[in-house]
């Protein structure tokens, strides 16, 4: 679905407006990867310590997702309070400061002052990720707001791919510790440069008064996700997500080792085809939604997610002789193509279920406690890739669990998840289903659809062709919209959950049913107080001839009532679909086409004084052309 001619997502990487932040939280992920996977490898392979190795590993671990637990709730009031452009230039002024002192531990091999600067590196990035997502909404317009999350999810998977690519790399080469050293200043140093051009994004909340007390403050910042349930899930959401990708990245090392049977080189391109198709699903997110938040989406990714983590489960494990294969062993090997699809399928579906969460937290969450409720989903994204932690060594290392089997139960896990989050929150599955059936049927394109507000009450117009217009509209409209339908539409099976749930208004006919005829205008004038968009079909009916009918004075009445303004739209190409009358009765029969091309056309407000059933009859057809 798409207007013609507007810019893609890409196009924000030439906006100073964007490109600038972009770079910045880019180098920043990069560099994190860098130096603490470069500090992982240096102990595993090449520090003589009187400590085991894989109690620094885990130490290393648990010292930088520290900072997350003790410091998010800090850093989400200072980035509300503060203006954003300069805050990010302080974080990485102090991240030079970090990654100098860092050099100078990797140049002389001090792995104490290497872990005690790994956690101050945590609380450098503690402090840079609620600002990290505040400021989008500031810099990006609704319409962008999705393509933005997008490429910063794509962004990081990519640093975080890069940065533990050229970790290993450079570990291994002669002089590796000076390269790391040399690498980790000169990429804090690019990042602070970018920073530097982010334009100003005003303070949110000037006026707040700092609570430096970190468990009161979490309490509280905790508090003000939980405010809104629709957020709150949804972070939930985002955080069971790092549940699962900690757990996968956690088990390919030895995923690979035990049960694939492939060397250092698999390891590694199994971790490249996970963060590729998180990236390539993230930027599928803009194309797929429209340009708007489209949490449909969401019980998508997370049925592919089961659905090849299920099939990852059961695909292995692969024939091998018992020794380490090389690259080209294991590619060669018989079930390899399908481990590695499954593996950037995972990663695809995953992109798409996290987009629109990250996008849903921002638009949902109220400006001036944005940074605070990002400081929340930081705080239990922290806590739950710590249970992935515990959860994985519980299982695989305690009782001794396969790891293709706990592959399976994460996948189990998720459904259960699944099924309980779209239960408290029935819209995700209301617009998983819209989206569905209209691109299953349609190819949708659309003409000045930013003429319909995401704030204020307004009242849309638009002629009736089929029992799919309220779906299409609905799928479009970047704002949820109440539509007013005849009372045996609302019935119809399976639609009427979708109805239900999006707060449809049924109606009837003043003689037919008066009951409900009074009630369903007291619910448009109570919708339209309360400042929500409500849509009418004036004709009343679906059209028999494909036709645009005599419009009713339903529409007088309402603006008499609550006189807002009308926006005349027109629906075209959905004559002679299944849902229309064109052959008969709708939905009789099979249905004869698939993908056909509609359009959905927006016109210039119309007053409510001059909103008559005439002259708003005339701009639909005027809208609509030629083409039912």
């Amino acid at each position: 679905m798409h207007e013609p001619g507007h810019a893609n997502q890409f196009t924000l990487m030439k906006k100073k407006r964007f490109a600038p932040f972009f770079w910045t939280q880019f180098f920043g992920a990069f560099n994190d990867n860098l130096y603490k996977n470069a500090l992982i490898l240096l102990i595993a392979y090449q520090t003589a310590s009187a400590v085991s190795s894989d109690i620094l590993i885990n130490m290393a671990a648990g010292l930088f997702i520290l900072p997350f637990f003790l410091f998010s709730a800090t850093a989400g009031q200072i980035a509300d309070k503060m203006e954003k452009s300069r805050l990010i230039r302080q974080i990485k002024l102090v991240e030079i400061g970090i990654m100098v002192c860092g050099a100078g531990a990797f140049y002389f091999n001090n792995t104490p002052l290497l872990m005690l600067l790994l956690f101050l590196m945590g609380i450098q990035s503690a402090f840079f990720g609620p600002v990290k997502y505040s400021i989008i909404p500031q810099h990006l317009s609704e319409q962008e707001i999705i393509g933005g999350n997008a490429l910063v999810e794509m962004g990081t998977f990519l640093a975080i791919l890069l940065g533990t690519l050229v970790a290993g790399i450079l570990v291994q080469l002669d002089g590796g510790r000076l390269l790391i050293a040399v690498s980790i200043v000169c990429f804090a140093l690019a990042g602070w440069m970018a920073s530097g051009w982010i334009p100003l994004a005003r303070a949110a909340s000037p006026d707040l008064s700092i609570n430096w007390d970190p468990l009161s403050q979490t309490a509280k910042t905790l508090s003000f996700a939980r405010k809104d349930r629709v957020v709150f899930l949804s972070i939930l959401g985002i955080s069971w997500f790092w549940f699962l990708g900690a757990s996968y990245l956690t088990q390919i090392p030895n995923f690979t080792k035990t049960v694939l049977c492939g060397s250092e080189s698999v390891v590694t391109l199994l971790l490249a085809l996970f963060s590729i198709g998180i990236g390539a699903g993230s930027l599928l997110c803009e194309w797929l939604s429209g340009k708007k938040v489209e949490y449909g989406l969401v019980p998508i990714g997370s049925i592919g997610l089961s659905i090849f983590g299920i099939d990852l489960a059961l695909s292995c494990p692969l024939e091998h002789t018992g020794a380490l294969s090389t690259l080209s062993g294991f590619l060669t090997a018989p079930g390899s193509l399908h481990v590695l699809i499954d593996f950037i399928l995972i990663g695809i579906f995953g992109g798409l279920y996290i987009v629109p969460l990250y996008a849903l937290v921002q638009m949902r969450s109220e400006e001036t406690v944005r940074s605070r409720i990002i400081a929340a989903n930081n705080i239990l994204n922290a806590l739950f890739m710590s249970v992935a932690a515990v959860f994985g060594a519980v299982s695989i290392g305690m009782a001794g669990l396969a790891i293709p089997l706990f592959f399976l139960v994460l996948a189990i896990m998720n459904i259960a998840i699944a099924i309980y989050i779209y239960t408290l929150v029935p819209e995700f599955t209301m617009r998983c289903l819209v989206w569905i059936i209209t691109h299953l049927f349609y190819r949708i394109r659309h003409t000045n659809l930013d003429r319909i507000p995401t704030d204020g009450p307004a009242l849309i117009v638009c002629n009736h062709v089929s029992y799919m217009d309220a779906l299409i509209l609905s799928s479009l409209c970047r704002k949820p919209v109440r539509f007013v339908m005849d009372h045996t539409i609302f019935k119809i099976p399976l639609l009427n959950f979708i109805f239900r749930t999006a707060k449809a208004i049924p109606i009837a006919g003043k003689k037919k049913n008066p009951k409900i005829y009074t009630r369903a205008f007291e619910s448009i004038a109570d919708a339209l107080d309360n400042g929500d968009i409500v849509c009418i079909f004036p004709e009343g009916r679906l059209t028999p001839d494909g036709e645009i009918g005599v419009f009713k004075n339903g529409v007088t009445a309402i603006l008499e009532r609550n006189p807002v303004p009308v926006i005349p739209t027109a629906l075209s190409g959905l004559w002679g679909s299944f849902f229309s009358h064109k052959h008969g009765p709708a939905m009789m029969g099979l249905p004869r086409r698939f993908f056909s091309r509609v359009w959905f056309h927006v016109g210039a407000w119309v007053p409510p004084e001059q909103a008559t059933p005439d002259i708003l009859k005339s701009r639909v057809a005027e809208l609509r052309g030629d083409i039912a």
